[in-house]
């Protein structure tokens, strides 16, 4: 059943907008979990009735996603799922990757034993998906970790930004976890707390940018291999794919 909204306009206006905020949050849930693979259609309507809320609240949604680079309205056939190019995609691995640079500097320059603890207890968290092969939930404590990691930073401007890039690269971030990546990407998280733990800005910055760097390579390699394959299916020779 749609939830009630108050008859007194600024009470209506506060639940509206609060509606709006819990649907925006679980259709980003959605998409960020692959539910709503990139390229797919968004209804209205079914998401409406999906949920448990009138149209109102999914619209807004819809608006707040579009401003999160989530989604896309095509103007006469609705909204869609973004679907970010490999070109784009690695322009906004090199960009995480400065930003990162920057975060590992400062924080080793003036993290607590507490955070550090916090950081190490998601590590562990990420370490014991890896041994129950649970990608889904590396990928939840992935994205947490580091999101700590520019919270800890203490630059609003700058979390803001690195949580839009992140929602966009999500989609190629979840294809490149197997097995085998995870073990890797949780060999380079163990170092990059050691780095900040042991107050080496130098160390730390550059621990977070080669991460970021790494799987900008591993995105790179994941697509071209698909190319080829996708070739392959269509008689076509392999060759590379230029990105």
């Amino acid at each position: 059943m749609p939830a009630k909204i108050s008859t007194n306009p600024e009470i209506a206006q506060l639940q509206s907008n609060s509606l709006a905020n819990l649907v925006q949050r679980e259709i980003e849930r959605m998409i960020l979990d692959g539910s709503l693979p990139s390229g797919a259609k968004l209804t209205e309507a079914t998401l409406a009735d999906q949920i448990g809320v009138s149209r109102g609240p999914v619209r807004e949604a819809f608006r707040m996603l579009e401003e999160a680079g989530l989604v896309r309205t095509e103007k006469n056939r609705g909204v869609f799922v973004r679907d970010v190019p490999i070109e784009e995609a690695l322009e906004i691995f090199e960009v995480r990757a400065v930003m990162d640079l920057y975060v590992g500097r400062k924080l080793a320059q003036g993290i607590t034993p507490t955070e550090v603890r916090e950081l190490r207890q998601l590590v562990e968290a990420m370490e014991q998906a890896v041994k129950s092969d649970n990608a889904h939930d590396y990928h939840r404590f992935n994205l947490k970790f580091h999101d700590r990691l520019l919270e800890l930073a203490g630059n609003g401007k700058l979390l803001a930004t690195y949580r839009r890039l992140v929602n966009e690269l999500s989609l190629f971030r979840r294809q490149n976890l197997t097995a085998e990546s995870m073990t890797v990407y949780s060999r380079e998280h163990r170092q990059i707390v050691k780095a900040i733990a042991a107050g080496d800005p130098e160390a730390a910055g550059q621990a977070m940018y080669q991460h970021v760097m790494n799987s900008r390579e591993r995105t790179l390699r994941n697509y071209e291999q698909k190319q080829a394959a996708a070739r392959m299916l269509l008689g076509k020779p392999a060759a590379a794919v230029e990105a």
